[in-house]
């Protein structure tokens, strides 16, 4: 039986498609490329930065033949990766801007083994893949609808579904409380800070048929992210 993903889901995902496409654009495109940034962003670039490199390192060295999904694949540099060790990949995300930038950012001899296209990542019929990756896109998102989005992708993973939620450190908790207390228009979506063993009551019963696979924590100054791996073979 398919589960659908609750409510919170689409407000959400429609809340991130605004802020990425109108407020944050501009930050968003200097911060995935090579451009000076200040010292805080310098912190999340290299946070991130470190984040793929860990979550490739997850997938076979050799893609060659294996179908990737890049489930909110931002400008597309995780994407781009998967493609240059053999893969065949798909990048979408919710953000028709951060899309094209992808589009043209990616190296034009690697044009027939990567697709970049705007929408949702739990849309099935983008199909089935060998590995599903999706980086710092459910860190928006409470531990139920986690759950039941990881649920969905896990469905279409023939191997391997590898993903990041934002964990609950004191830092994180903090930082979300304030922002309640001073809530702005343009502020960035919340980040959701979720117990890791919250998480995993929630996988004992919403993935039955997958294995908690390897974890760590990535944290470099204002970037703080929670990478794990669930097998589905």
């Amino acid at each position: 039986m398919t589960i659908k993903p609750a409510s919170g889901w689409d407000v959400t995902r429609a809340r991130l498609e605004t802020y990425f496409d109108r407020t944050a654009f501009d930050a968003w495109a200097a911060l995935t490329s090579d451009a000076p940034v200040s010292k805080i962003r310098a912190t999340v670039r290299a946070g991130r930065e470190e984040m793929r490199s860990t979550l490739l390192s997850w997938l076979p060295e050799d893609l060659t033949g294996r179908r990737i999904l890049d489930a909110g694949c931002g400008t597309g540099a995780l994407a781009v990766e998967a493609a240059r060790r053999g893969a065949t990949v798909v990048g979408i995300d919710v953000s028709p801007q951060l899309i094209a930038i992808a589009a043209e950012r990616a190296p034009a001899d690697l044009a027939n083994r990567v697709t970049f296209l705007s929408g949702d990542m739990l849309d099935e019929a983008l199909g089935r893949f060998d590995h599903i990756v999706s980086m710092d896109v459910l860190i928006h998102y409470e531990a139920d609808e986690i759950a039941k989005a990881t649920a969905r992708l896990a469905e279409r993973a023939d191997q391997s579904l590898i993903f990041t939620f934002a964990p609950g450190t004191p830092l994180l908790r903090t930082a979300r409380a304030v922002g309640r207390l001073f809530p702005r228009s343009d502020r960035a979506p919340t980040i959701v800070p979720v117990s890791h063993d919250n998480l995993r009551s929630h996988f004992s019963r919403s993935l039955p048929g997958a294995t908690l696979g390897r974890d760590t924590r990535v944290s470099r100054g204002f970037y703080t992210s929670h990478a794990q791996e669930l097998l589905t073979a």
